[in-house]
C-alpha cells in the first residue's frame, strides 16, 4: 500500500500510550525505592522481599490469561482495562501508609493483579483500534511512551529524595497523581467502531484453543526462547557495578538503556509495518546476541556503553514486534486470549531465564551468563529459520 494512503494513528492510541506512561511514571517511582523503604524504613528481611517479588510477578502472570479470555467471551476490552488501570491506582496510597510487611504485601499483589488484569486486554485492545498497515506502528507508539515512564519515574524519585530528605512516604504520596491521571485518560479512550464479536464457545475449549493456529504457537515459542535470552536487567547493573563504576551511577544504566528503548520503539514499529515481521526479528536476535557478547568480553566503559545501547535497540526492535506478531497470527475475537498466552509464557520464560543466569554468574562468572543468552538467542533465530524453511500445509497461516 502506497505511504500517502496508509491510515493514521487513532486518538486513542496515543491516549493508551500516555496512559501507558502516566502508569509507569507512577509505579517505578514507587518500585524504584521499594525495597530500599521495605528494607531501612520498615526493617523487612532481603528475603522477605524476595517472597513479596515472586509472589507479585507470579500473580500477575497468571491473571494475565483470565483477563485476556475474559474480554473475548464478553466481547469488550475498554472496561476491562479501565478496572487494571484503577485497581493499580488504587494501591499507590497504600504503599505511603504502610507501617509493616501486611500492607506492603497486599498492595503490591493487589497492584500486579492490577497489571495483569488490563495487561492482555490493552494490548488485544490496540490491535481492534488500528488498521492491519500500522498495527506495527501503533505498538512501537505505545511501548515507547510506555519506556519514557520506565526512566522518568526513577528520576524523578531520585531528585524528590535528594529535595525532601530521604521521606520515602511523601514521594510516594507524590506518585498517586500520574495514576490517577492515568485513570482519568483511560475513561477517554474510544472504543473500536466494528468491536470483535463474543466468543461463542468459551476460550479455553477445544474449539477455541484449536483455532490458535501453528503460526502464533510458533511466535508464543520463539517469544518464549528469545525472551531466555534475555534475563532480568538487574544482571546489566551487575555487570556495571563489576566495571568499577560509582553505586551512586549504576542505576544510571537502566535510564541509558531505556532512552535508547524508548528512542527506537516506534521508528521500528514504523518499520515493521513496510518489511516482514520475521526478518526484523531475526535482526532483534542478532542485535542482542551482539549484545550479550560485548557484556560478556568486557567490562571497560566502552564495552559497557556499546552492550547498553545493543541492549537498548534491540528492545526497540523486538518487544512491539512481537505483540504485533500475536495480533497478526490470532484470530480477532480471540486476541485477548492469545496475548494472555504470550504474556504467561513469556513471563514465565523471564523468570525461569533470571535464575538461569544467576545460578551460571555465581557458579561459572559472569562472562558465562552472558555467553548463554548470546546462545539462547541463536537458538531462537535457528528456530526463525526452521519456520521459513519447513513445509506448511497449504492452509496454514504464514508469518508476514
Amino acid at each position: 500500500m502506497p505511504l500517502t494512503h496508509r491510515p493514521r494513528i487513532p486518538t486513542s492510541i496515543w491516549l493508551l500510550g500516555f496512559v501507558s506512561m502516566l502508569m509507569d511514571i507512577s509505579s517505578e517511582l514507587i518500585h524504584s525505592l521499594l525495597p530500599l523503604f521495605m528494607v531501612t524504613t520498615l526493617g523487612i528481611s532481603v528475603f522477605t522481599v524476595g517472597v513479596i517479588e515472586g509472589l507479585a510477578e507470579a500473580t500477575a502472570l497468571v491473571v494475565k490469561v483470565f483477563s485476556g479470555a475474559l474480554s473475548d467471551y464478553w466481547g469488550k476490552r475498554k472496561g476491562i482495562v479501565v478496572f487494571g488501570y484503577a485497581l493499580g491506582a488504587f494501591t499507590k496510597p497504600l504503599f505511603a501508609l504502610a507501617g509493616g510487611a501486611g500492607l506492603v504485601i497486599a498492595a503490591r499483589l493487589i497492584d500486579r493483579v492490577g497489571k495483569g488484569i488490563r495487561g492482555a486486554p490493552r494490548d488485544a485492545l490496540i490491535a481492534d483500534l488500528v488498521a492491519p498497515e500500522v498495527r506495527g506502528a501503533a505498538f512501537g507508539l505505545r511501548q515507547s511512551l510506555d519506556t519514557v515512564g520506565a526512566f522518568a519515574g526513577p528520576l524523578l524519585g531520585v531528585a524528590l529524595m535528594l529535595l525532601w530528605a530521604n521521606d520515602f512516604r511523601a514521594v510516594f504520596w507524590v506518585a498517586v497523581i500520574p495514576a490517577m491521571l492515568a485513570v482519568a485518560l483511560m475513561l477517554c479512550v474510544k472504543e473500536p467502531d466494528s468491536p470483535p464479536a463474543a466468543l461463542q464457545s468459551p476460550p479455553f475449549s477445544r474449539a477455541s484453543l484449536k483455532r490458535l493456529g501453528a503460526a502464533y504457537w510458533w511466535v508464543v515459542v520463539i517469544g518464549g526462547v528469545f525472551t531466555l535470552a534475555r534475563f532480568s536487567e538487574a544482571f546489566l547493573l551487575l555487570r556495571a557495578q563489576q566495571s568499577g563504576l560509582s553505586l551512586a551511577y549504576v542505576p544510571l544504566i537502566l535510564v541509558a538503556m531505556n532512552v535508547v528503548y524508548a528512542a527506537s520503539a516506534y521508528p521500528f514499529g514504523w518499520l515493521s509495518d513496510r518489511m516482514s515481521h520475521a526478518t526484523l526479528l531475526a535482526w532483534g536476535l542478532m542485535v542482542l546476541i551482539a549484545g550479550n557478547l560485548v557484556f560478556a568480553h568486557g567490562t571497560d566503559d566502552a564495552h559497557l556503553l556499546m552492550g547498553v545501547a545493543l541492549w537498548g535497540v534491540h528492545m526497540g526492535m523486538t518487544q512491539g514486534l512481537l505483540a504485533t506478531m500475536v495480533a497478526a497470527t490470532a484470530p480477532a475475537d480471540l486476541r485477548g486470549t492469545a496475548f494472555g498466552f504470550f504474556n504467561l509464557l513469556s513471563g514465565v520464560a523471564l523468570l525461569l531465564s533470571s535464575v538461569i543466569a544467576g545460578w551460571l554468574w555465581d557458579t561459572q562468572g559472569a562472562a558465562f551468563t552472558f555467553y548463554a543468552g548470546a546462545a539462547f538467542a541463536l537458538l531462537a533465530l535457528l528456530g526463525l529459520l526452521l519456520r521459513w524453511m519447513w513445509p506448511q500445509p497449504a492452509d496454514a497461516q504464514p508469518l508476514k
